[in-house]
């Protein structure tokens, strides 16, 4: 008679490990909006317990599009992203918005005040805003955003914004975290030749033409759609460039549409798999950079011989490049 093997159990899903390992990560996944906007504050301040739920819920996340928008100061973005929102909940679409402000050099908040830009209805719970410090990374992208976006991904929103440094230059951390990079400039002042020279021409995926009733629109969507075609396409796609005016509330289906073009032609294409993978190389090469800076920190803090160091070179004893070497042999020694 042949033997009967023991029935094997079967194994726990994502969620049922989510909710019996965290109560937090539950009410998270259960749409929890204080639950979420708590955690989020958590991420902000570096809590090791937020740290511990993003763990449980990072199998709930990787599947919402992060549409990242950047631009110089002035052209529009927080009144564009207004109208995406009204296109998008009209849509059915919930959404998480991300606006990244400068930190202030004495609290590390975020200075500018975006909320105060975004016109919501506080009763509409299929939108979620939040203003947050860049934490002094020049392209406007500090690792507690990724984690605020993860958490929102978690929480269930269809559809994530995040609004960037308005500082033109310096905008192009967002390549490495969103899935579709929108770049906003308008017809005047040369803007579309300074976001070449900013280096956005390269991370654009769509381009808008913002406040597209203003003179010279035309002639700024025709010269950024000649240079998008003469662009090598990154990965078989070329930049669409998108005439649009909040004020006049024109263009947004047409923005909204190439967005999920790109989306598409990403998700479908050959180089699904190794931009998802860019993106992951990315991160967790942020995040160790962060540790080992953290490290060296607490290691350098316990010596004496730190603040000897120190004043050799305000005493021009030694250079600052020596005593950098000195001081990295003896934390390699340390560690």
């Amino acid at each position: 008679m042949k033997a009967r093997l023991p029935a094997v159990a079967p194994r726990p899903s994502p969620r049922e490990r989510a909710t019996k390992t965290s109560p937090v990560a539950k009410r998270v996944l259960d749409g929890d909006m204080r639950a979420l906007a708590r955690l989020i504050s958590d991420v902000e301040e570096g809590r090791p317990e937020a740290r511990e739920v993003l763990r449980t819920l990072y199998p709930h996340t990787g599947n919402a599009p992060i549409v990242g928008i950047s631009g110089p100061l002035g052209v529009g973005k927080s009144s564009l992203i207004n109208q995406l929102l009204q296109h998008l909940r009209g849509k059915g679409k919930t959404v998480g918005v991300i606006a990244v402000d400068p930190s202030s050099p004495f609290s590390g908040g975020a200075v500018l005040g975006d909320r105060i830009r975004i016109e919501r209805d506080p009763d509409d719970t299929g939108v979620f805003f939040r203003s947050m410090a860049s934490r002094g990374h020049a392209g406007g992208v500090a690792q507690s955003t990724r984690d605020a976006l993860r958490l929102l991904e978690a929480f269930g929103m269809d559809v994530l914004l995040v609004e960037t440094v308005g500082s033109g230059q310096v905008d192009v951390e967002i390549h490495d975290i969103a899935t579709t990079r929108v770049v906003v400039v308008v017809p005047h002042l040369g803007d579309e030749v300074q976001t070449l020279k900013a280096g956005l021409f390269e991370i654009a995926d769509v381009f808008v033409v913002n406040k597209s009733e203003l003179p010279g629109s035309e002639r700024a969507v025709k010269d950024l759609q000649e240079l998008a075609y003469l662009s090598v396409p990154r990965d078989g796609w070329t930049p669409r460039v998108v005439p649009t005016s909040a004020a006049q509330r024109t263009g947004i289906s047409e923005l909204w549409q190439a967005v999920e073009d790109h989306e598409s032609a990403m998700r479908n294409g050959p180089g699904a798999e190794a931009g998802r993978k860019a993106r992951a190389e990315q991160e967790l090469r942020e995040l160790l950079r962060e540790r080992i800076e953290r490290l060296a920190e607490e290691e350098l803090g316990k010596e004496a011989s730190w603040k000897t160091l120190l004043q050799e070179v305000v005493a021009k004893e030694t250079d600052p490049y020596s005593a950098a070497d000195r001081a990295f042999q003896e934390l390699k020694r340390r560690i």
